[in-house]
């Protein structure tokens, strides 16, 4: 009886705080961290960073060029982002930093940038039930992102948290006051909070108040334009991979970041049309003087809509205004779509990258789907300044990648870098589409090229790393194995090139 009441007593708590939270002002702090950070270059997406005097070697046997590394669990797919003298990076719980969190959790770390060390982490627990809204041992998969003292980050239960930068060393701040009963599981009573754990400032849960259902694991890299969050929802398929079981429930939603209130979000009606999950985050750009959003939406369409203006009232929840749509893959099944399960020949496509604006186009990788769909995928370059329906006209150019991409696309010096499915590495003209050139890694690639320093920086799910030459022409300037696969995407701040297998992240530096 007492494990029941409880178990009852938390769920109410819980949820009387999620929602309670959700109409209180939060007033920010008037002291900013130095620097703010998302996934990609700001608002357009590029996998790109200005970051100089990066190393083109490093030696993990002898030490050469590692500043440090951390062990990070046993399944990570997480980008790190740095901030403030800080990472932050997604993990599992593999490691049991703490010994009040036993067994497989999520969790976001958060790092001195200086020697790795833990300043704090988010312990956020499974989803209950059908394995598949919560994948088991997967660590958050979604970047977060900083803006001052805040950070904005999806968790692996699909809520959208508001995180203080500087967890609880500085007290438990805003109006989310329940963090102990938030890093317990169901019929726990609540943990004891320290100062090696997260403040939540606010929380939004896209299950509890959209309806959406996660498949597999939710990956969104939040964009803040002014005072407003865009995200993807990672509304997806049911167990069996054959409906959407929220097919209402919105694909791309825009809350306020200083209460968490729900703004704006879509109304394509995506449900029965998701072949698997939305895992693609948004872009912006201006166009023609307008302020646009770009969307990849479940479909294997992509969608502009107009941003939603900063003097829009939040006493409503607004309508995404859409500018233009265009469906990358026409010929593909758009009826019985889920009848093409497992078929490697002919199905729907989708995206896994994020959509790139660079010089009024969109760049954005398409195609079957790595677990269930054809063997077929494309770069697409994009008119971003058309309205309406622009499938027949949109299209700039089109350049075939193999089997699958999950890249998002890199772009410098009017090149662009891509990651493929077929172990390949390529450099293409931005202007139209034509191949530089082609290089082959060990394995197949769920990550982006990085351009920093007139280098490009990748890595494949064989552990091998490569450092390239940026240029028209190939030139390799190193490679080696790590210590497990790579999945995500490395990141170069403060002349330090971060790295992050399945099992550690490492920080690399030229020795002085």
């Amino acid at each position: 009886m007492k494990f029941t009441t409880n178990k009852i007593s938390q769920n109410v708590f819980r949820l009387t705080l999620i929602l309670g939270c959700m109409f209180i002002i939060v007033f920010f702090d008037t002291v900013y961290a130095q620097e703010n950070a998302q996934w990609g270059e700001r608002y357009t997406r590029n996998m790109i960073s200005s970051a100089t005097g990066l190393p083109s070697s490093f030696n993990l046997e002898t030490g050469e060029n590692i500043k440090w590394s951390v062990s990070i669990g046993s399944h990570n797919y997480a980008t790190p982002i740095v901030a403030g003298g800080k990472v932050f990076i997604g993990a599992n719980n593999a490691d049991e930093r703490d010994a009040r969190f036993e067994g497989d959790r999520g969790t976001l770390l958060c790092l001195n940038e200086l020697d790795g060390s833990l300043c704090w982490q988010l312990v956020v627990p499974r989803i209950e039930g059908d394995r598949h809204n919560d994948w088991p041992m997967i660590g958050i998969c979604s970047p977060p992102t900083v803006e001052g003292n805040r950070i904005y980050i999806l968790t692996n239960r699909s809520e959208v948290l508001c995180l203080d930068i500087n967890g609880q060393t500085d007290g438990n701040d805003g109006p989310f006051q329940g963090e102990g009963w938030y890093m317990a599981r169901s019929g726990e009573f609540a943990s004891e909070v320290t100062s090696k754990d997260a403040d939540i400032i606010w929380s939004y849960d896209l299950r509890l108040q959209l309806g959406i259902t996660p498949h597999d694991s939710p990956h969104a890299s939040i964009l803040i334009d002014g005072d407003f969050l865009y995200l993807n929802t990672c509304n997806g398929v049911d167990y069996r991979h054959l409906e959407t079981s929220s097919p209402n429930a919105p694909g791309l939603i825009v809350l306020d970041k200083k209460t968490g209130r729900l703004v704006a979000k879509d109304n394509e009606h995506f449900g029965p049309r998701i072949f698997h999950s939305s895992w693609s985050s948004p872009a912006m750009g201006e166009v023609n003087g307008q302020k646009q959003v770009f969307f990849a939406g479940p479909d294997g369409i992509l969608y502009g809509f107009e941003a939603v203006s900063q003097s829009a009232s939040r006493d409503k929840i607004h309508t995404l205004k859409k500018v233009w749509q265009f469906h990358c893959d026409p010929d593909a099944p758009k009826k019985n779509i889920h009848d093409y399960l497992r078929n490697r020949e002919e199905s729907p496509s989708n995206f896994l990258g994020m959509p790139v604006f660079y010089k009024n186009r969109i760049y954005v990788t398409v195609g079957g789907d790595i677990w269930w769909g054809k063997k077929e995928a494309w770069l697409k370059c994009i008119d971003a300044t058309k309205s309406g329906d622009i499938t027949n006209s949109g299209e700039i150019w089109s350049t075939n990648l193999e089997e699958h991409s999950a890249a998002t696309p890199a772009i410098s010096n009017g090149l662009v870098y891509v990651t493929d499915c077929g172990k390949n590495l390529q450099c293409i003209d931005a202007e139209n589409g034509d191949t530089y050139w082609k290089h082959q890694l060990k394995m197949d690639m769920w990550s982006s090229a990085l351009v920093a320093d007139k280098k490009v920086f990748v890595g494949s799910r064989g552990k091998d790393f490569w450092i390239l030459d940026e240029g028209e022409k190939l030139n390799i300037l190193f490679s080696t194995k790590l210590d497990s696969p790579i999945n995500s995407t490395p990141v170069a701040q403060n002349s330090v090139l971060y790295i992050s297998t399945m099992n550690r992240l490492y920080a690399i530096k030229k020795s002085e």
